[in-house]
Formats: C-alpha cells, sequence, structure tokens
C-alpha cells in the first residue's frame, strides 16, 4: 500500500469564463503543483467545487488526470456523493485511473446511524478496492463527528485507513485519533487551508491537504519540519497566515485569483456561491502577494511554460 505522506494540495476545477470546463487549464495547475514539489494530488474536493461538477464531469475529470499524472505520484481521488452508489461509481473510476485511495466526505444521511455510515464506508470501499480515506468536515459541508464515532469507524470498516480531520480544534482531534484508533488507521492529513498546520504536524498528522495556490511554500514548510527546522517552518507559516486568513473568507475565489495572477490560469470564474473580491480586496491582495513575492513570484511558477496563458 502506498503510504500518504506530506503536502497534497486540493487541484482546484479550472472553468472557461463562460463556466465551461478548462482543461488546458485544469492541467496547468495540476503541473504546477507537481513542479513545486507536492507528495501527491487530491481531486475533487471542496476546493475543487465538487458539488457544481456533474457526476458526467467528474468522471471525465478523474480519467483525464490519470492520464495526465501517469503514475508520477500518488493520486487521492474525491468520490464524495449522498448516493452510495454514485459514491462507489467515482472511486471505482478513481482505481481505475490509477489513484490509491478515495476520499469521501461523511454523508448526512446517515448523521445519527453509525452502523449506516460504516456500510456505506464498506460498500464504497468494497466496490473500488482502494484504502478510503474519510473526510470529517464540519456542518455543514460535512457531518462533523466526534472524534470516538470517527475512531469507531475506522475499527469497523477496514478499508478506512486514512482521515482527513477538518473539526476544529483539529489538532486536538488528532491527538485523540491517536490514541483512540490505534493500528486502526495508516494517517491522519490536517486540511483547512493550513491555518493551522504546525500544530498539526506536532501531533502527529503526517501531511496536509491545503488549496494549492502556495503549494511550493508549504512543501518548504514540511521540508523544514521534518528535518528539525521547527522554528523556520513556524516563520514561513507567520509570513502566509494573511494570506490564508483571506483564502478562508473568499476560498476558491481567493485560490483562482491567485493562480490567474501567476499566470497559470485564463479564467478565475467559479460555479460555486461565495463572496466575490471587489476593488479593495483585489487591492489588499496585490498588497499581501507583494510582501511574499520572494516566496512566491509572481512572474514565474514551478512548472510554468511558455505555452501557458499570461
Amino acid at each position: 500500500m502506498t503510504s500518504l505522506v506530506g503536502v497534497f494540495p486540493i487541484l482546484p476545477t479550472i472553468f472557461t469564463s463562460t463556466g465551461e470546463l478548462d482543461l488546458p487549464g485544469t492541467r496547468n495547475v495540476l503541473e504546477y503543483i507537481l513542479a513545486a514539489g507536492a507528495a501527491g494530488v487530491v481531486f475533487p474536493g471542496l476546493a475543487s467545487e465538487y458539488d457544481t461538477l456533474s457526476v458526467d464531469e467528474r468522471l471525465e475529470l478523474t480519467a483525464m488526470l490519470g492520464a495526465w499524472i501517469n503514475g508520477r505520484a500518488p493520486l487521492v481521488i474525491g468520490a464524495s456523493h449522498p448516493d452510495v452508489a454514485v459514491a462507489s461509481r467515482l472511486a471505482s473510476a478513481g482505481a481505475k485511473a490509477g489513484a490509491v485511495a478515495a476520499m469521501v466526505l461523511t454523508p448526512h444521511a446517515h448523521a445519527r446511524d453509525m452502523e449506516a455510515m460504516a456500510r456505506y464506508f464498506r460498500q464504497v470501499h468494497e466496490a473500488s478496492g482502494i484504502a478510503i480515506m474519510l473526510q470529517n468536515a464540519p456542518a455543514p459541508m460535512g457531518v462533523g463527528l466526534a472524534v470516538a464515532q470517527v475512531a469507531a469507524l475506522a475499527r469497523a470498516v477496514e478499508g478506512i485507513r486514512y482521515v482527513k480531520e477538518e473539526t476544529q480544534p483539529s489538532g486536538h482531534c488528532i491527538t485523540a485519533l491517536a490514541t483512540l484508533a490505534g493500528n486502526g488507521l495508516d494517517a491522519v492529513f490536517g486540511g483547512a487551508g493550513a491555518r493551522y498546520l504546525i500544530d498539526e504536524l506536532q501531533r502527529g498528522a503526517t501531511g496536509t491537504m491545503p488549496a494549492c495556490e502556495v503549494t511550493e511554500v508549504h512543501v518548504q514548510m514540511l521540508a523544514r519540519f521534518n528535518r528539525g527546522d521547527v522554528d523556520g517552518a513556524r516563520a514561513l507559516f507567520e509570513r502566509t497566515l494573511p494570506l490564508l486568513s483571506m483564502q478562508a473568507v473568499f476560498r476558491w475565489r481567493l485560490t483562482k485569483a491567485v493562480l490567474k495572477r501567476r499566470g497559470l490560469i485564463a479564467s478565475d470564474f467559479v460555479r460555486a456561491a461565495g463572496p466575490a473580491l471587489d476593488a479593495y480586496d483585489e487591492r489588499e491582495l496585490d498588497a499581501l502577494l507583494a510582501r511574499i513575492a520572494d516566496l512566491l513570484p509572481l512572474d514565474h511558477a514551478p512548472g510554468q511554460h511558455a505555452s501557458m496563458p499570461a
């Protein structure tokens, strides 16, 4: 089994200015993520606007990702769907594309029935044959299971090997999972845009699954932490925190605004609802990016080629 460790950014879905899938743009961002040193890639997640994609679009992009990645890095396929048959189909398509795990959000329909929740995850695992990463996100995105419930699911469903823990305080949950789940889990990842990364790493998280716009900086943070330079990792964390705080408000819009400024995508169109950046926000974003230009230069991004949109 592939060990999942390190930075696994969520690949956003890139759209044209009219809202259609932009496959070249999506591939540009994928190549940036890989060139920036990410350990692997996750798609689709909440940061991919997955709930605005049709099942056919998700299947198409899954197949394309398998072909584009071609074994260069581990792929975690997002298979979240309220219908277990559809989730199983998405996870199976991921397995066919070479995914090593399926990340699945806890379904709201089973929030009060842990036996039904276990059957749901067991069915997805048995249909796909790949490991399950249980995504424990707070409401309204997810159910926000208690730590004891997550640990019980890991013990009850052999296929659940990973957890992406995003309920707060995430650090407390990660510490408790290590005790309650024991050998029932191979690894626990943090998320939430990496806004709690240092705390999560100190508590035993093996990696993080943030949005992708500062991938090379997140990779540097983990590299410094893993070689014992916690102060160095914290220095990078503190320098990027204003941008991550802004990302917490504007989410996919902020991610795409940065990617567009870096010349990786032509359109920052989003399908998902949420606040848009106004003229003041745009100026603030430019100011924040200017302050970390040595870490995140706008005139070049890893993996960027001359053919990419300017």
